[in-house]
C-alpha cells in the first residue's frame, strides 16, 4: 500500500485552493509513474478524484467522459482502477455521512480489487 497526497501542506482552513492543487499536481503524477505494481487508487473526496484524475490524464490516461465522483464507485482510467470515498474529515464523520463501517467498506473494495 502506498500514500499519495494531491497537496503538500495543511492550507488555512483545511481547504486547500486550487492554485495549491496545481503546484501539486507534477508531484502526484510523478509518484504515480513511479509506483510501477500500483493498480488501484483510493480517491478521499472530490478534490482528491479530481486530482487523480488530472495526474493520469499528464500520464497519457484521459478518461472521457469524466467519470463521476461518488463514494464506492469505480472506473477503469488506463492501467489503474480508480475508487472514490468520501473524505475521512471530522465534517464528514461527525455529521454522519461517512461511517466507520462505510470506510472499512470501501477500503475492503480497493484491496480486493488491488488483489484481483
Amino acid at each position: 500500500a502506498y500514500i499519495a497526497a494531491a497537496v503538500r501542506c495543511a492550507p488555512p482552513l483545511n481547504k486547500p485552493t486550487n492554485d495549491e492543487r496545481d503546484a501539486c499536481a507534477p508531484f502526484l503524477a510523478r509518484e504515480i509513474a513511479l509506483l510501477t505494481e500500483l493498480r488501484v487508487i483510493l480517491a478521499l473526496g472530490t478534490f482528491g478524484w479530481d486530482a487523480a484524475l488530472r495526474a493520469l490524464r499528464t500520464l497519457g490516461h484521459p478518461a472521457s467522459p469524466k467519470p463521476r465522483f461518488g463514494h464506492g464507485v469505480s472506473y477503469d482510467v488506463g492501467p489503474y482502477r480508480l475508487v472514490g470515498s468520501y473524505h475521512p474529515s471530522q465534517q464528514n464523520t461527525f455529521t454522519g455521512r461517512l461511517t466507520a463501517p462505510m470506510f472499512q467498506t470501501v477500503i475492503a473494495q480497493a484491496a480486493t480489487l488491488a488483489e484481483g
